[in-house]
């Protein structure tokens, strides 16, 4: 079940939810908003490998905004950390920021149980629109759980508070290389 925004409250006063700069006025019926960092980062690579730590440049939002184009991925980080126990974060766009055809996330809206630190934002947008640092880009929202947590998020992105690229390299460069290596069994 979704928390509805008093129970976002109540859980954040129990200490389940940690939400830094916490402003009640962004506390919705059922989420909570979250603000955008003026620090983007876009990846140089004409081809994206996810076997490499592609190469990445830093991009800084003025006062004035920023036009994003279509056709190219920008990372971006929320300006909040989030810290959440025995619940699931969600996170998602804000409606009025989709109507202007930006998405927030290509695919990684969903959280674990556990998880702290800034979100990283995969930006992309149908045709050119202006941000603005500090803009509320989009919203968190919590789950409950069913059955008893064993463990908790200690991932490769855990407590991270800057913008951070993909890291799927680490699992695929671990991976057997020949089927050797995978000592299946009948080989």
């Amino acid at each position: 079940m979704i928390l509805t925004g008093n129970e976002i409250k109540l859980q954040r006063e129990a200490g389940n939810i940690i939400i830094s700069d916490w402003d009640e006025t962004r506390l919705g019926p059922n989420s909570y908003n979250l603000r955008l960092s003026p620090e983007l980062m876009a990846y140089k690579e004409a081809v994206l490998d996810p076997k490499q730590d592609n190469r990445t440049g830093r991009l800084m939002i003025p006062e004035e905004g920023l036009v994003l184009h279509p056709g190219r991925l920008y990372l971006a980080k929320t300006m909040e950390y989030t810290e959440t126990h025995n619940l699931v974060p969600m996170l998602v766009g804000r409606s009025s920021i989709g109507r202007l055809g930006i998405f927030v996330h290509v695919t990684a809206g969903f959280g674990d149980v556990g998880f702290s630190g800034n979100w990283t934002l995969e930006l992309t947008c149908v045709q050119p629109v202006r941000v603005y640092p500090g803009m509320e880009i989009c919203q968190i929202y919590y789950q409950t759980t069913t059955g008893e947590i064993l463990s908790q998020y200690h991932g490769k992105y855990q407590g991270s508070r800057d913008v951070v690229a993909s890291r799927i390299y680490q699992e695929l460069c671990n991976e057997p290389r020949d089927m050797e290596d995978q000592n299946l069994p009948g080989v």
